[in-house]
């Protein structure tokens, strides 16, 4: 231990003299010089006294050689004078020469000393220097040796991390067998739901089928039994006939008797009407084309927990009608119980704007920019329609559900085939404003699509081109476009003015104006509809839920109906036995009757 510590400090004393060791050597450079310039300055002060002794000498001789010799001749005297004096000068050139080379040792002597102090001054700065950084160094040696320990336990952590990642390695890669044996296993079982939805569809279909078999035989059953009580019942007097009055009630006049004559067996023609009366007894009788004015509520449904957006009855004719919602779903009814059939549901947390269906094929569009179509009775989506590139405002279908028209905030309008397991999108129509209504006219091919510039667009949908323009048919944007179900020539709009309007296409022009002072469009898709025979034109006020239904021949109002408790958003009259529906901004929808 101790030659280690030995070693240590020999490596220390190594490292902390090494800077200095230029330094040592030239300060022994100058000892050096100062001992020999001092030597020589003995050697100077020595010879100078000696010369002022030989001087002092002479001096002494001279004048001693003057008063002994007085007798001496005058040119005896007068050589030895000069010649004392010759040597007097010579000596005093020589002290000269020793005081001046005397002193300027002595100045290079007080300069070697100032050289001394200033390098023993700098000396003691660099040893301050040296135990400043013999300071620092200890600290950045304990540094060191404390990063060594955290690098130390660190490589142990690491090496630790290492070996959790080997076996977390391990147990993914078993993940991954265990994910992969389950996505088989789940595909497998896909593949076996999908076999066994298709056979229960079948089955439902054949026992739909089987049902409607059996319940015509179980009508015509019910027609043959009404018509043998009729033969085996005993016959009326032609008086009680003749005053049959309205379902089967008899009205005799005084004293009028019953014969009992018995009838004649009926024929088969007058079977084929009795069974055509009872069919058309079955049938609704609402007119020529089965249209009734709504007049009160018959179903009230809390259909969403968000607010409702659009409402499409079945374009097949089914008693069904589809409802869209900012819940991100829509949702499909049974016009005749006010039950839900089936809730198909878009893109979570984006809006559906607008719903529609025919059949079996429901479509729905949403703020995602996409448009999704389903299958109601399977509850599946057949198809995603991706193109768009900002939100669908509107979508209706065409060509029996084989087609599908789109608008969006893009300012343009697409058509797209889904008759095929892989949708297409055929045709781009290109406008200058956005679009939040479209319909499609009963020929499938032209379309008319309202703008926020309250200008209406006219479409060729196989061509792509525009075939007509009407400009400024509302002061403000327009909210809902209708093609008249009789007439291919008439339009009906609502505006942000807070108007209907029944628009000639050839013209241009507005046939009649829908006003009320309680009617108002706050929503750029609030709706308004046409009844099926094109007499009545329907809408629903935003601000207080009242629905208003005009004449739309004369321009009259003929109903205002009361039961939404909040704004109404949109409207649709279908053709079916419950023909009036409407959806509310809370959600709620009113079937009427």
């Amino acid at each position: 231990m101790r030659q280690v510590i030995y070693r240590q400090i020999l490596e220390r004393n190594g490292r902390e003299t090494d800077p200095f060791r230029s330094i040592h050597e030239s300060n022994r450079q100058l000892s050096k010089q100062v001992d020999a310039l001092q030597k020589k300055l003995e050697l100077s002060e020595r010879e100078i006294s000696r010369l002022q002794l030989e001087l002092e000498d002479s001096a002494f001789g001279v004048a001693a050689s003057g008063n002994n010799n007085g007798t001496t001749t005058g040119g005896v005297k007068s050589g030895a004078a000069a010649a004392a004096l010759k040597n007097e000068a010579r000596l005093r050139d020589k002290l000269e020469k020793l005081q001046d080379e005397f002193n300027s040792r002595m100045k290079q002597e007080a300069m070697d000393r100032a050289d001394a102090l200033k390098t023993a001054k700098r000396v003691s700065e660099l040893q301050d220097m040296n135990s400043s950084q013999e300071v620092v160094i200890s600290d950045l040696r304990e540094q060191i040796q404390r990063q060594e320990r955290a690098t130390d336990h660190l490589r142990s952590e690491l090496e630790d991390a290492k070996s959790r990642t080997k076996l977390a390695e391990k147990q993914y890669d078993g993940l991954k067998i265990t994910i992969r044996t389950l996505q088989e296993e789940n595909d497998e079982f896909k593949k076996e739901n999908r076999v066994l939805e298709g056979r229960l569809v079948g089955d439902k279909e054949k026992m739909v089928d089987e049902m409607n078999a059996l319940t015509e035989m179980v009508e015509s059953l019910k027609r043959e039994n009404n018509l043998l009580r009729d033969k085996n019942a005993p016959p009326k007097s032609p008086e009680s006939k003749r005053n049959t009055g309205w379902f089967g009630t008899s009205f005799s006049g005084g004293g009028g008797q019953k014969e009992n004559k018995e009838s004649s067996p009926p024929s088969s023609s007058s079977k084929q009407e009795a069974k055509d009366a009872a069919a058309a007894e079955k049938s609704p009788k609402f007119g020529n084309m089965g249209v009734v004015l709504p007049s009160m509520p018959r179903h009230k449904v809390a259909a969403h927990n968000s607010e409702g957006m659009c409402i499409r009855y079945d374009g097949s004719g089914n008693n069904l009608v589809a409802t869209a919602s900012g819940d991100s779903t829509v949702k499909i009814w049974d016009t005749s119980t006010g039950t839900v059939r089936a809730t198909l549901y878009g893109s979570n947390g984006h809006a559906t704007i607008a719903c529609d269906m025919y059949g079996t094929v429901v479509v729905g569009a949403g703020s995602d920019k996409t448009c999704r179509v389903w299958n109601h009775r399977t509850q599946r989506m057949i198809h995603h329609l991706v193109g768009h590139q900002h939100k669908v405002t509107s979508v209706r279908l065409c060509s029996n559900g084989e087609a599908v028209l789109t608008a969006s905030a893009d300012r343009s309008l697409k058509v797209w085939d889904i008759s095929r397991q892989t949708y297409k999108q055929t045709t781009t129509l290109r406008h200058g404003s956005t679009s939040h209504c479209v319909d499609v006219g009963s020929d499938s091919f032209s379309a008319v699509s309202g703008h926020l510039d309250g200008g209406l667009r006219f479409w060729d949908l196989r061509t792509g081109g525009r075939t007509a323009e009407i400009a400024d048919m509302h002061e403000g944007g327009i909210s809902s476009v209708c093609f008249s179900p009789v007439s291919s020539t008439q339009v009906l709009t609502n505006g942000m003015d807070s108007c209907l309007k029944l628009v000639d296409v050839r013209t241009g022009s507005s046939i009649h104006t829908f006003r009320h002072a309680e009617f108002s469009t706050p929503q750029s898709y609030s709706m308004a509809v046409l009844s099926p025979d094109g007499r009545y034109a329907a809408a629903g006020s935003g601000s207080n839920g009242s629905i208003f239904v005009w004449d739309a021949v004369h321009g009259s109002l003929k109903a205002k109906l009361s039961g939404h408790e909040c704004g109404v958003c949109a409207i649709d009259w279908g053709r079916g036995e419950q023909q009036v529906a409407t959806i509310d901004r809370r959600g709620n929808m009113i079937l009427w009757a």
